[in-house]
């Protein structure tokens, strides 16, 4: 991608967490160390449910003494009520950014429009909001968090087009990353089979988070079996949840695509089993063809 172009993820909303006590109260809760975060440093995380089963994933920035989280619009609700359960009597402040939206901004140039380094978080000021690099790849280009009102155009008087959340896809297909509960299923997924490991998702350093416990024992035992990849294949995409099948034999699922390329949830015997076979995955009566990812470790 060599076009600088910028994409309003109108499925994005952001929740903001204040007070004292913020830092702390989320470094209990989630995957990543809260301690890193700063105005200059974005981080990704997840929120699981004690049994370390996927809840919610979201971008963290620092912006004044407040924490934003960048999060899934439709969701929000139940993420702000999950977390306020938890506050017992941390000095922390829940909200929504009233007004505030997410923007993706891709191209070869982003980081430097952005005034940004193009290493993997790096964040500051843009406006009233931050641009951040996307913390998993550099390669995804930047996000802003921001007002919705005026940024439009200062994003195109940083020099970048309009997009649509289809560009927006293409890219995140091409490298493989997932883009919250239209990938990973609530409740059931587990953070090492959707790349939380190698993207940075996790800190093992950090001590006990929820679900902590399960996450760890999946890493240091392998206990691996599935994971979310990249997949090819000609034509519309086909549904989520639609079986992937090898020979009859369960394989996976499909999770969200476009056309020509899309993600699955795949059992990694099955495609090695392709692989050697030379026999096509098949999502109903569409061959797919995965593809591991130049960061994925498996």
């Amino acid at each position: 991608m060599t076009q600088k172009t910028y994409v309003i993820l109108s499925d994005r909303a952001v929740i903001t967490v204040a007070g004292p006590d913020r830092v702390a109260f989320l470094q209990g809760l989630v995957s990543n160390d809260v301690r890193r975060l700063g105005a200059e440093r974005a981080l990704w995380a997840a929120f699981l449910t004690p049994q370390g089963k996927y809840l919610h994933d979201f971008f963290m920035t620092e912006r004044d003494d407040v924490i934003h989280l960048d999060c899934e619009a439709a969701r929000l609700m139940d993420l702000g009520r999950s977390l306020a359960r938890y506050k017992l009597r941390s000095e922390v402040a829940l909200g929504i950014a009233e007004g505030w939206t997410v923007a993706a901004v891709l191209g070869d140039d982003a980081a430097a429009a952005l005034g940004l380094d193009d290493r993997p978080g790096a964040a500051g000021r843009f406006g009233e909001g931050t641009a951040f690099m996307d913390p998993r790849l550099a390669a995804m280009g930047a996000r802003v968090a921001a007002p919705v009102e005026g940024l439009a155009g200062r994003l195109q008087a940083a020099g970048f087009a309009a997009g649509t959340s289809a560009d927006y896809d293409a890219r995140r297909f091409a490298l493989g990353l997932a883009d919250g509960s239209r990938d990973m299923t609530v409740e059931k997924s587990i953070l090492l089979e959707n790349g939380f490991d190698e993207l940075g998702g996790v800190d093992w350093e950090k001590g006990c988070f929820l679900g902590q416990e399960l996450t760890a024992r999946t890493k240091y035992r392998g206990l691996i079996k599935k994971r979310l990849l990249p997949v090819d294949f000609d034509g519309p995409a086909p549904a989520p949840g639609t079986p992937i099948t090898l020979d009859g034999k369960d394989a996976g699922q499909m999770c969200s695509g476009g056309d020509g390329q899309g993600l699955a949830l795949l059992r990694l015997e099955q495609v090695d089993r392709a692989a050697t076979s030379g026999t096509a995955l098949m999502a109903g009566e569409t061959a797919v063809r995965p593809r591991k990812p130049d960061w994925a470790d498996f």
